[in-house]
């Protein structure tokens, strides 16, 4: 039986360089045996379904078709429809109180530990704010992502050595969700 995912495909689209067009990627994600595929956005998410790999294979499989087509190397962060509503769920802020521009998740690549986020002082960046999720960190910012200077201060690369991160706001979060349901 095959599983639903979602593909996250991090800094895509942007600023004009690394142009991957939707229409290609559901190809490309055709080719690759997948079934149901739908694109979200603009901004690198795509929905399949597979009977086939795991998270971690199907993400390695797309990165390098996505480099082998497009001639440049994308991270790919994979996840299944369990995941991806969990993820929903846990959400530790009042997801339903606030703007979806407030609130944002960042997916990881791997689990990340309190540990990785000791040096930064929460209390400087307040009414921002974060908590960790299952290899996810929730963040909320008041003034959206764009203004945020706590989101600045995360996605340092020190800060996210050894995993990549790709984030995605609240209502694209959601829509994950539900587009890979059943």
């Amino acid at each position: 039986m095959a599983t639903r995912y979602a593909a996250l495909l991090r800094g895509i689209n942007v600023g004009g360089s690394r142009k991957v067009p939707m229409a290609e990627l559901r190809t490309l994600l055709e080719g690759l045996g997948h079934d149901g595929v739908r694109t979200h956005l603009q901004s690198g998410q795509a929905v399949f379904a597979s009977g086939h790999g795991d998270e971690e294979s199907l993400a390695a499989e797309l990165a390098a078709a996505v480099e082998r087509h497009f001639g440049f190397p994308v991270d790919v962060i994979v996840r299944d429809h369990a995941y991806l509503k969990g993820i929903v769920e846990a959400c530790p802020f009042p997801a339903a109180e606030l703007e979806p521009k407030q609130l944002h998740v960042t997916y990881f690549s791997a689990p990340v530990t309190p540990e990785r986020f000791t040096e930064v002082d929460r209390a400087a960046y307040l009414p921002e704010d974060f908590r960790l999720g299952d290899r996810a960190l929730y963040l909320y910012a008041p003034d959206g992502l764009g203004r945020s200077k706590l989101a600045e201060h995360l996605s340092k690369p020190r800060v996210n050595k050894g995993v990549v991160a790709t984030s995605r706001n609240w209502n694209t979060v959601r829509k994950l969700a539900e587009l890979t349901e059943g």
